[in-house]
């Protein structure tokens, strides 16, 4: 059942009464700053104490972005935005930090091959020294599918292959891989991630599949931007999915529960540790010119150093 959305406060509560976590954990989000000031914005949070710097993804843009596919009916990108290889750049800012995490936020991983992909994690997790946070979703522009030559419709389908798949390559010595979208050979997969069994794996997404998928497969599930009060909701739809999942009563360790706010000093952070989440992805200023200076004053007042 949905829980009422007039008492979200009461959600929070009993979902954080279920959980068992530790202190609330703060990355900052990369996509509601500019480019060029992305390698100064980790190393200060590296220095700030912020637990994770986090990249979104996508291969290209449509000309025309249809808002009705986005979950909220917001995209907030613009066809021109510039789009970077996640795995290319979050190594560069690991050649330029030393503790910080390398999130993705979150990465298309269907859209490859999952050969290239899983090389791809495998790389920046050696040379980042176990730095990887794996933020993986299905995606939501089906132009951007086409344009991959993929259909959109499948991609769930695809998605949990592809995941298969990684998982196996970390893990096994040899690997082959008889499936729907993909035949693969005998094959062996070195050197294997530093983090194992592999990088921690955050399925995003609020769709029902998504939290099944990720209850299933991940070790956490990550929301989309939102504030408390709308966060509430989401989470009692997860909290539900997770009473009724055999995997999730036997896990190690409860899912590890990520949102992202809106961009903006105003986060009320206690209400946010009264919902019981384990990470926020933040964006503590209003134009890129101030992210410096917002990321100090909110390390200021919430990090403990």
């Amino acid at each position: 059942m949905v829980p009422d959305q007039a008492h979200p406060e009461s959600t929070g509560s009993q979902l954080a009464r279920n959980r068992s976590h530790g202190a609330l954990k703060f990355g900052i989000s990369l996509l509601r700053v500019h480019p060029r000031l992305w390698r100064t914005v980790a190393q200060e949070a590296e220095e700030l104490g912020f637990e994770s710097v986090w990249m979104s993804d996508h291969l290209v843009l449509p000309v025309r972005l249809d808002d009705s596919e986005h979950a909220h009916k917001k995209i907030l990108i613009e066809p021109s935005t510039p789009v970077f290889d996640v795995w290319v750049y979050l190594a560069a800012l690991a050649a330029s930090t030393t503790t910080i995490r390398l999130g993705t936020y979150v990465y298309q991983l269907a859209l490859r091959h999952p050969l290239v992909a899983a090389r791809a994690i495998t790389t920046l997790d050696v040379v980042s020294d176990g730095r990887v946070e794996l933020g993986i979703g299905a995606g939501y522009l089906s132009q951007e599918w086409l344009a991959a030559g993929l259909d959109f419709r499948q991609r769930g389908r695809l998605l949990d292959e592809s995941l298969e798949v990684c998982r196996r390559l970390w893990t096994e010595p040899v690997v082959e891989h008889d499936g729907t979208q993909y035949r693969i050979p005998p094959v062996s997969f070195e050197p294997k991630p530093v983090q194992k069994p592999h990088p921690p794996i955050h399925v995003g997404g609020e769709s029902a599949a998504a939290m099944r998928r990720a209850v299933a497969q991940g070790d956490g599930w990550i929301g989309m931007h939102h504030s408390p009060d709308t966060a509430a909701p989401v989470l009692g739809r997860l909290a539900d999915i997770q009473a009724e999942s055999r995997a999730d009563a036997q896990r190690d360790r409860p899912l590890e529960i990520t949102f992202a706010t809106h961009r903006g000093t105003d986060v009320d952070i206690d209400a946010w540790r009264r919902l019981g989440v384990d990470r926020l992805i933040v964006a503590p200023w209003t134009r890129s010119a101030e992210a410096i200076d917002g990321m100090r004053a909110f390390a200021g007042t919430h990090l403990r150093r």
